[in-house]
C-alpha cells in the first residue's frame, strides 16, 4: 500500500507504480467518492464486455413463470433509430466481447432481429440468442448459421410435453422440431457454432423432469443446460419455489457427451444454489454488463431494467421501480457508463455495501424493503437480490 501526501494546494499524485499495476493510462479520469469515512477513486474507463439488448417486450406465448402477470409495460418493439444509436456507440466501447439478444419478450418476435444480429456482427462481436424456440423457422436457423451466431439458447421448462405445455402454454414436440432441424442444418453444413444451450426454470412442478432434461440435452447436443430457479410474481408461483433460507438438497446433476467437429466434449450443468447465503455477487456488474431496454434507457441488470411485483424468499411482496442511468438516444453507452451514478452503483455493487434484508427482525413490516429500498448503502437496493445470490440465473 502506497502512502501518499497532499502537497502546499491540496494535490495529490497517484505513484507511477499503481498506474502500471492496473494498467491504467496516466491520464486517466477518476469519480472521487467516500463510503462510510474512506475515500474511493472510481476509475472512469469504457470497459463495458457485455451488452444485452432488448428488442422488444411482445411475446407469442404467456408462461406461468413470467413477469409479464406483474408489469404493465407496453407491447413494444425497439425502434430502428434507437438501435442506430446502439450501433453509434459501440466503437466507443473497445472492450465490449458480447451482444445478447434476449429478454421479457421473444426476440424473434421483432422482424428486424437478423438485421440487428447482422450490424453488429459486423463489429466482429460474439452473439447470443435467447428464445422459446417457436420461432425457429428453417429461414431463420440458416440466417443464424449465416450470420455466425456464438449460441443459442432455448427455454423448455418441462421434460415431459404435458409439464412443458402446462408452464409454456405450447407443445414440446414443436420445439423439439425445430431444434432437430437446426442441428440438422447445422449438420448439412458442417459448421460448430452456433452451439446450443437449454434454460430450464426449476419448480416443485417440475423438478422431477430434471433427469428427462439430461437425457434432452444430449439428444439435442446441447452444450448448456443452465438451470434457475423460479423468480415468483404471483402468489401461485411463490409456493412453486424450491429454494429458502435454511440448506436444502440440491438439485440432481450430470453430464452427457458433446459432439463438436470431430471432437467429443462433456456437456455443463450449470446449478442454482438452494438457500440464502452470506456470500454476494452480481454476475452482471462482475461482468461488466449494460442492458438496453426496447425503449432505449439503460439499466445495470436485468433485476431493474422492469417495474414489476414480486415475491422475496421469505414471501414478502417487493415493488420494484425500473432504475434507468441514462438513454442511448440522448446520450452514447460509454457516456453512461462511466457517468457518476453507474459508475458508483458498480462501486457497491462489488463491495456488495447494502443489508441482508432477509436476516433483519423488521424484515416483515418494513415499508423501506416492500419498496426495494435499504436503510443504508445505495437505492434501490440490492438487499433482496436473489441474482445476487445466484439462485436465479440466466445465460
Amino acid at each position: 500500500m502506497a502512502k501518499i501526501k497532499p502537497d502546499a494546494k491540496g494535490h495529490i499524485e497517484i505513484p507511477p507504480s499503481f498506474y502500471q499495476r492496473r494498467r491504467f493510462d496516466p491520464q486517466t479520469e477518476f469519480w472521487l467518492d467516500e463510503r462510510e469515512g474512506d475515500l474511493l477513486l472510481l476509475p472512469r474507463l469504457p470497459d463495458a464486455r457485455k451488452l444485452y439488448i432488448e428488442v422488444t417486450t411482445s411475446c407469442n406465448l404467456n408462461c406461468q413463470t413470467c413477469i409479464r402477470h406483474s408489469w404493465s409495460d407496453p407491447n413494444a418493439h425497439m425502434k430502428p433509430s434507437t438501435f442506430q444509436h446502439i450501433l453509434d456507440s459501440l466503437d466507443d466501447l473497445p472492450s465490449l466481447e458480447r451482444v445478447i439478444f434476449t429478454s421479457f419478450g421473444e426476440p424473434l418476435m421483432n422482424r428486424n432481429l437478423l438485421k440487428m444480429i447482422e450490424e453488429i456482427r459486423k463489429h466482429d462481436l460474439a452473439v447470443t440468442l435467447g428464445t422459446n424456440g417457436v420461432l425457429l423457422t428453417e429461414d431463420v436457423v440458416r440466417e443464424l448459421f449465416r450470420l455466425r451466431v456464438d449460441q443459442v439458447v432455448v427455454s423448455i421448462d418441462g421434460g415431459k410435453p404435458e409439464t412443458y405445455e402446462d408452464v409454456r402454454g405450447t407443445q414440446l414436440s414443436l420445439i423439439l422440431e425445430n431444434v432437430n432441424r437446426f442441428n440438422q442444418i447445422k449438420k448439412e453444413l458442417g459448421v460448430v457454432k452456433p452451439t446450443l444451450a437449454i434454460e430450464f426454470v426449476a419448480m416443485q412442478s417440475n423438478q422431477g423432469e430434471l433427469n428427462d432434461l439430461l437425457e434432452l440435452a444430449s439428444e439435442l447436443n446441447a452444450s448448456r443446460l443452465v438451470v434457475s430457479h423460479v423468480l415468483p410474481y404471483t402468489k401461485e408461483m411463490e409456493a412453486e419455489k424450491l429454494y429458502g433460507y435454511g440448506p436444502r438438497e440440491p438439485l440432481k446433476t450430470g453430464g452427457w457427451p458433446v459432439k463438436s467437429d470431430v471432437w467429443v466434449r462433456w456437456g455443463l450443468i450449470e446449478l442454482p444454489r438452494m438457500f440464502w447465503g452470506a456470500e454476494r455477487r452480481c454476475k452482471f456488474v462482475q461482468e461488466k454488463s449494460i442492458v438496453v431496454g426496447w425503449d432505449g434507457n439503460v439499466s445495470p441488470c436485468y433485476a431493474f431494467s422492469h417495474s414489476y411485483k414480486y415475491y422475496a424468499i421469505d414471501g414478502v411482496e417487493k415493488n420494484v421501480e425500473r432504475y434507468i442511468l441514462g438513454n442511448v438516444n440522448e446520450q452514447s453507452l460509454a457516456e453512461i457508463w462511466m457517468s457518476e451514478e453507474f459508475t458508483r452503483f458498480r462501486s457497491s455493487v462489488r463491495s456488495f455495501h447494502f443489508p441482508s434484508c432477509p436476516d433483519c427482525d423488521l424484515r416483515e413490516t418494513c415499508d423501506l424493503r416492500k419498496n426495494n429500498e435499504g436503510c443504508w448503502g445505495h437505492n434501490p437496493s440490492c438487499a433482496d437480490c436473489l441474482w445476487a445470490q445466484d439462485i436465479v440465473r440466466c445465460p
